[in-house]
């Protein structure tokens, strides 16, 4: 039988569906024996990866069936102390269980609370059998609270961190490296894409372009450098002078966040020249304020923005992924500023490419792609 293979991926590449849940990303993980299928969001700016455990003492409402560890013949309590249990650096043991209770919080002020624990998960490959993958630490999340919801069953940390899915599947499959297609915003929930793990999720070919990872203080985030960005023909640097040195790793890629959040300085002209080059009316929407919104005609009229990354890699960001519908027909700028520093290139920005994160070579590619056609 001649089975068609993707021409993006190794023929035993591990993969997992990732599918759109209103801004954010479940992946698809099967965890234990037999394998229980969590939809978790996946989030590049994280390291824990965790489920919604029984018994709860206090969980977020769940439309699926929670994981329970006594129906996995595989799952085990991590030991304290223990090497595994220094994963994370917010753990602690508690006599006389001595389990490791951890407490792992987010910039959203959720938090999930439960105790770490190994178990096996099981990955789809491209073409052949599941690949099964034991003594995965994660976290059994008994107390979960926060901006989750009911489709969400957990979380997948999928940063660069130690306790990260990614630093520990790396050695088994082939390297850490993982490639993601996010289908764009309002896509049907049904409609999944792929992401991919180790050898052969590499992403290359025609219109791919690579950028430098940049180590800095947290071990977690996909630090890269930012240039500056076009909006149609003009080009603004991302400091306001232009011509001092830009800071390397002055944004870093998050899938656990929507918009493509920028120092405010740097907002107010991209906003500015935004709305220079969009022969439309803004809309003024009370609820939508401060954004700045146009009706469904800047899908046709907006510009097309380019991010210029380090290294010459330019990612065009094409009116879809800059104008989001936050109410029927009102179309809004997916960017907002911060006084901090730095920025997040959210995954509004990344929706219609492929992007492969590299930890051994400590570079991220991005290549366009329909990501609905995977």
């Amino acid at each position: 039988m001649n089975v068609p293979i993707p021409p993006s991926f190794h023929l035993d590449t591990a993969q997992s569906e990732i599918l759109p849940d209103n801004g954010e990303y479940v992946l698809k993980v099967s965890i234990g024996t037999p394998p229980f299928d969590v939809y978790a969001i996946a989030d590049t700016g994280s390291d824990l990866f965790w489920a919604q455990c029984l018994p709860c003492d206090q969980c977020y409402p769940q439309k699926m069936p929670k994981y329970n560890p006594k129906s996995s013949s595989t799952y085990r309590d991590v030991a304290c102390p223990s090497q595994q249990c220094h994963l994370l650096d917010t753990t602690s043991c508690v006599p006389p269980s001595n389990k490791c209770n951890y407490t792992y919080g987010y910039a959203s002020t959720s938090l999930t609370k439960g105790v770490l624990a190994t178990e096996t998960l099981t990955f789809a490959s491209a073409v052949g059998p599941p690949v099964k993958l034991p003594n995965v630490v994660f976290g059994c999340g008994h107390n979960n609270t926060g901006v989750f919801n009911d489709n969400e069953m957990g979380l997948v940390g999928l940063g660069k961190g130690p306790a990260s899915l990614i630093s520990q599947i790396g050695t088994s499959f082939g390297g850490r490296r993982f490639s993601q297609c996010l289908v764009p915003f309002h896509t049907p929930p049904t409609v999944a894409s792929k992401m991919s793990f180790g050898k052969g999720s590499e992403v290359s070919g025609p219109g791919t372009v690579t950028t430098s990872l940049v180590a800095l203080q947290d071990p977690t985030y996909y630090f890269v450098t930012l240039d500056g960005i076009t909006v149609g023909s003009t080009y603004l640097p991302f400091n306001s002078s232009g011509a001092g040195a830009i800071t390397k790793g002055n944004m870093f890629l998050d899938s656990g966040t929507p918009p493509t959040i920028v120092p405010r300085d740097f907002y107010n002209r991209l906003e500015a020249e935004v709305k220079r080059v969009v022969q439309l009316p803004p809309i003024d929407d009370p609820q939508l304020r401060p954004q700045l919104c146009y009706g469904r005609d800047v899908l046709a009229a907006g510009p097309v923005l380019t991010a210029h990354f380090d290294g010459k890699a330019d990612v065009d960001l094409k009116q879809p992924s800059t104008f989001i519908e936050a109410k029927d027909g009102i179309f809004c700028f997916a960017m907002t500023p911060t006084d901090s520093p730095g920025g997040i290139f959210g995954n509004f920005a990344q929706t219609n490419y492929l992007i492969g994160f590299d930890l051994d070579r400590n570079t991220v590619s991005f290549k366009p792609t329909d990501c609905t056609k995977l």
